[in-house]
């Protein structure tokens, strides 16, 4: 599964559009990691506690959009974009959403190729001709 921040996606020509997805998420910081970083906020730097925590939640969250995008029948995502929130203080709102997409690799030789088109257009053709369909792996 491609997911980008573009509104198109160089080498591919989207054949259909399936719709919004998107991935949400409400978190809080334990106890312990609050008062942790309260001191660590004292003399300044990274707080690793809340950075682990965003990076957990984001990806949590490009997750859930990804399996949306699965069950709609993509292979694409475009458009796909962050956002976040504050609710009562205590509590962060993370979400992402993008637009699922159907799109087909350019092979060589047809104008709009790229290099990551043309092998993907092999790799897939490699796929078909083996009747084995390419794999969808979740975003890492």
């Amino acid at each position: 599964m491609l997911i980008v921040t573009m509104n198109d996606l160089p080498g591919y020509r989207i054949d259909a559009v399936l719709g919004e997805v998107m991935g949400m998420t409400v978190r809080s910081a334990n106890i312990g990691a609050n008062f942790v970083a309260s001191f660590r906020a004292i003399g300044g730097g990274e707080v690793n506690e809340y950075t682990q925590l965003v990076y957990d939640s984001r990806q949590q969250v490009m997750d859930r959009m990804w399996q949306q995008a699965v069950q709609r029948g993509a292979n694409a995502i475009i458009a796909m974009r962050f956002d976040t929130g504050e609710i009562a203080q205590a509590f962060t709102e993370i979400c992402c959403y993008g637009t699922a997409v159907v799109v087909t690799p350019i092979p060589q030789g047809e104008p709009g190729a790229t290099a990551q088109s043309i092998h993907d257009a092999r790799t897939r053709a490699a796929a078909a001709a083996q009747q084995m369909p390419p794999q969808q792996m979740p975003p890492q």
